[in-house]
């Protein structure tokens, strides 16, 4: 690689051979500079924890004060690369080589991937570009003049070599990619399949062959790439020494063919949720940039059958509400209406006319009738102002029931849509118009159900420091209906969080209602801070006794009372990382470490819920910060074309990859699993866990010394100064001279005293080894004790006890004005 010159005091990035110390530094930066995340390959690179740098501007990592002409260069572009001199964290410059990738970011502002390749040649392989004898020449003609795709990788897969016709396709020239993975040059799932075959051509030394090319199109469209051989190339000793990715020329596939490729590939990412607005999106996401450079979906705001639609449409034409907007361009200009707002198209306007016929029609922006609706609509004259040259409107019609329009255009693809284009276009709108009229017109009982299991499900995730958290429900296709999975987030004491995921056996509304029971009662046996196996304990019960009350009634069969029922009830800890876990008869959650190890936790499985008789047991372990923790229910992983071990290899090596938020994490693992609308009901929930900066937790050992009081309070002042409370130290007093009092006059050794200063909360935590709980009671007027308690509920916001299993501890949380 050919090194930029180094400026006096700078030092470039490390740059000796590629081998086992290889590896790439990543990055995210949202569209107002912000770093959002921070690999582990960035943090050897530079010193940074990403605690240090993640939600700062990235402007401050750079060496060089104006950070604005790189934002410059970058604009309006969707991938970039170029030289940037930073800081490391222990004040040194170092001259980097980036490559940063625009990428949407759901559903907000797009964010930019920024990867660097720390290594200078790649590993494995001998020599390098300028190591090729004269008598070579015409063999290097041969590789960088070919008219096919091609690039040579090392055995550590990072790029060696490429070909004029391969930095074509890529976009980048051979210097800006060397030493950088496939994944990281073109970020796309298909990047990642030719990653994996490049390693099995190593590690077996036989070719491998993709039916798609692993290199991005140059141009949307629902082509795909031509066949890709990965060749391992050989040393005179047999030794694999790199791998050769030939991208061939073939004729090219029958469009029907491609397109029922292209329907199978992305068809069932379309109907994956009840919700109408998400599926329209879905819709729209699967047309772009696959089928069309832009999407528009409108819906009726009252579905019409094939009668009702025309009389519907009025002399001024036709009001749809705009509800989703899919662009190759991430300012998304071919839309004039906002996402949630009302379109109205005239009468004589193709979407009107595709709207009274009932089928779908293909255009150029020539044609006189979309010429007409420019003239009369400024929506129609903005697609014609980006360049589109052909449009596709198209009803979003299930059976005999409109519920919209869609329109796809081209501006960036040169190639006019054609009559296969149009096809393709039916089958995504079919299947999203099925899901939206299902979501809108269910039977009766469907439609309570999920509006009664939509209600007891949490409808937002609460506020809390310990995970960042991300979930996805999505109910049962068949007739069965919907079943009584769920999921919760519970937040603890101690700046702890219980994650819960539940599967009530059954479908339809007894489920639900069993499952709202449950959810109710874990949330009620979590607040009196149970540990995961006793919590556990009480709702076995719980569900004999719903099942003996259901039998008494005449209840349906015994699941109805929810026996058979699984759980998996975890807490995780931010100030020890410790995560306790317990689980009646549900799977085990999986666990990605920072490290990229994958695993699935060794909990002790315990029987399903209303067995009765048989004890549940703890598992504890300790996962560092950033590691990525999968809860879900077996729906997730029972297939109809796959088995169970098929399914769990999926699931892994889609949390495997770097995912930068757990959002991103969620999405990738339905996308990798889900191949079609589930047959049961899945809950799927990923938490990122957070670690608790040492410097905000204080701890002290008390004695049985009443004097101690005075010395707990002036400990605990002390720490409230350093951390910058002064405002919080006449509560904090109160409240620690209640709670040591009492430890020291009915508690027993060992004593201690603890604060935690979490976000804008101060925890005030003191523990003793009796377990006697004590209680708030009313003063008598002349009572000279008994007032604590009631003392220390008056000032906190919120306080309570927790046994463990050598004693108690009383905390008591209150609100901090500062931060």
């Amino acid at each position: 690689m050919e090194r930029p010159p180094t400026p006096p005091g700078e030092r470039p990035a490390r740059t000796d051979d590629f081998g086992e110390t290889a590896y790439t530094a990543a990055a995210t930066v949202d569209a107002y500079g912000v770093v959002t995340g921070w690999s582990e390959g960035a943090r050897r690179l530079l010193g940074y924890e990403p605690s240090q740098v993640v939600g700062c501007s990235a402007a401050r990592l750079l060496a060089d004060a104006p950070g604005g002409d790189v934002r410059r260069d970058a604009s309006g572009r969707d991938r970039w690369s170029g030289s940037v001199a930073v800081r490391h964290r222990d004040g040194g410059r170092l001259r980097l080589r980036l490559l940063a990738h625009r990428r949407a970011h759901g559903g907000r502002a797009d964010e930019w991937l920024v990867v660097s390749a720390v290594a200078g040649r790649p590993g494995g392989l001998s020599g390098g570009p300028g190591s090729r004898a004269p008598g070579e020449r015409l063999e290097e003609w041969a590789f960088t003049q070919s008219p096919c795709g091609m690039a040579v990788f090392g055995t550590d897969l990072r790029l060696v070599r490429a070909n004029a016709a391969m930095e074509r396709v890529l976009g980048f020239t051979e210097s800006e990619m060397r030493g950088l993975r496939l994944p990281d040059i073109a970020p796309q799932p298909v990047s990642e399949e030719a990653d994996r075959g490049m390693r099995l051509a190593v590690e077996t030394g036989e070719p491998q062959h993709l039916q798609a090319g692993p290199c991005p199109v140059t141009a949307p469209g629902p082509q795909h790439g031509p066949p890709t051989s990965l060749t391992p190339l050989k040393d005179a000793d047999g030794r694999v020494r790199a791998v050769c990715l030939a991208a061939h020329h073939r004729a090219q596939e029958p469009p029907a063919r491609q397109h029922t490729r292209l329907l199978k590939d992305v068809g069932a990412r379309i109907g994956t949720t009840p919700d109408v607005a998400r599926t329209a999106q879905e819709l729209a996401d699967a047309a772009v940039p696959r089928l069309a450079d832009f999407a528009v979906v409108d819906l009726l705001d009252v579905p019409g059958s094939d009668d009702e639609v025309p009389s519907a449409l009025s002399a001024g034409g036709v009001t749809l509400r705009r509800t989703a907007v899919q662009s190759v361009l991430g300012e998304r200009p071919e839309s004039l209406a906002a996402t949630g707002g009302t379109t109205v198209y005239p009468a004589r306007s193709p979407v009107a006319e595709c709207l009274a016929r009932g089928r779908g029609a293909r255009y150029a922006t020539t044609d006189s009738a979309v010429v007409r609706w420019a003239d009369e609509d400024p929506q129609a004259a903005r697609i014609r102002e980006v360049g589109t040259h052909s449009l596709m409107v198209v009803p979003v019609r299930s059976w005999d029931t409109t519920v919209g329009v869609a329109l796809f255009g081209r501006h960036r693809s040169p190639e006019a849509f054609t009559p296969e284009d149009l096809w393709l276009a039916e089958q995504f709108t079919a299947r999203a118009a099925a899901g939206i009229h299902g979501a809108r017109r269910q039977p009766r009982e469907r439609t309570t159900t999920m509006a009664l299991q939509r209600s007891l499900l949490p409808q937002t995730l609460p506020d809390q420091a310990a995970v960042e958290i991300a979930s996805r429900y999505l109910p049962a296709g068949g007739r069965a209906g919907v079943g009584g999975d769920w999921f919760d987030v519970i937040p603890l004491s101690g700046a702890r969080v219980a994650l819960v995921v539940g599967d009530v056996v059954g479908h339809g509304i007894r489920a639900s209602a069993t499952m709202g029971r449950l959810r109710t009662a874990v949330r009620t046996l979590a607040d009196v801070d149970l540990p995961p196996d006793e919590l556990l304990t009480h709702l076995d019960d719980l569900v004999i006794r719903l099942s003996t009350d259901t039998a008494a009634t005449g209840g349906a069969d015994e699941t109805a009372g929810g026996i058979g029922t699984t759980c998996l009830y975890a807490v995780y800890d931010q100030v020890s990382r410790r995560c306790t876990l317990a689980r009646a008869g549900h799977p085990p959650p999986a666990v990605v470490t920072p490290d990229g190890a994958v695993y699935l936790l060794d909990v002790p499985a315990g029987p399903p819920l209303g067995l009765g008789g048989l004890p549940f047991e703890t598992s504890e372990t300790e996962l560092p910060e950033g590691s990525l923790l999968a809860l879900y229910t077996d729906g997730l992983l029972d297939a109809r074309d796959r088995d169970i071990d098929e399914a769990l290899d999926r699931m892994f090596a889609a949390v495997a990859r770097p995912a930068q938020t757990p959002e991103s994490a969620c999405d990738r693992v339905l996308t990798a699993l889900l191949t079609h609308r589930p047959d049961d009901d899945i809950a799927l929930l990923i938490a990122r866990t957070r670690a608790l900066d040492p410097g905000r937790v204080a701890a002290w050992d008390l004695t049985c010394d009443p004097a101690d009081v005075a010395r707990a309070r002036r400990l605990a002042t002390d720490r409230l100064e350093d951390w910058g409370f002064e405002d919080a130290v006449f509560v904090t007093e109160l409240v620690v001279s209640e709670l040591v009092t009492n430890a020291i006059r009915y508690g027993r050794l060992p004593i201690q005293l603890r604060l935690i200063h979490e976000n804008n909360t101060l925890i005030c935590e003191v523990s003793d080894s009796s377990s006697t709980t004590p209680h708030m009671r009313r003063a008598r007027i002349f009572d000279e004790g008994g007032r604590g308690l009631l003392l220390v509920a008056q000032l906190a916001r919120r306080w309570g006890t927790r046994h463990s299993l050598v004693g108690k501890t009383i905390w008591a949380e209150q609100s901090l004005t500062g931060s």
